[in-house]
């Protein structure tokens, strides 16, 4: 079984598996001074820093390239066909939104700071996404 959560070469995290049957998790892991969690399998991939939300997919996701700061998230999905992803950001901001490259709009978020998008995905390619703070 691949590793569900690893620190990448490029110092960028990667987490998910979106071909387990059943779920899995891993806890504990340690990246960036930050605890992390991941939950993930065919129908749902989430994402805990220090018991946090900040990533979830539906259906599952293979995430790499995952990057988060107060300016922007990036990270790169792979999956087996369209996924509605939710990240946490800051509360009541405006965010542009890029994929794969293409600047696809201005978005905000809500109260809680959550930030809903979908994106199409085809199994063994991924997509690159990139929220950034306006």
């Amino acid at each position: 079984m691949a590793e569900l959560i690893y620190a990448q070469d490029n110092g960028k995290l990667a987490f998910g598996d979106y071909t387990l049957a059943t779920k899995a998790k891993a806890d504990g892991f340690e990246f960036g001074g930050d605890l992390y969690k991941v939950k993930t399998f065919k129908d749902i991939t989430k994402l805990e820093r220090n018991g946090m939300f900040v990533y979830e997919s539906v259906p599952g996701t293979k995430v790499t390239n995952f990057l988060a700061n107060d300016k922007e998230v990036s990270f790169s999905a792979e999956g087996t066909t369209d996924t509605q992803v939710t990240l946490e950001l800051e509360a009541e901001k405006e965010f542009k939104l890029f994929i794969e490259g293409t600047n696809i709009g201005k978005m905000k978020t809500n109260l809680g700071g959550k930030l809903v998008l979908s994106v199409q995905l085809t199994e063994g390619k991924s997509s690159a996404v990139r929220v950034v703070k306006q």
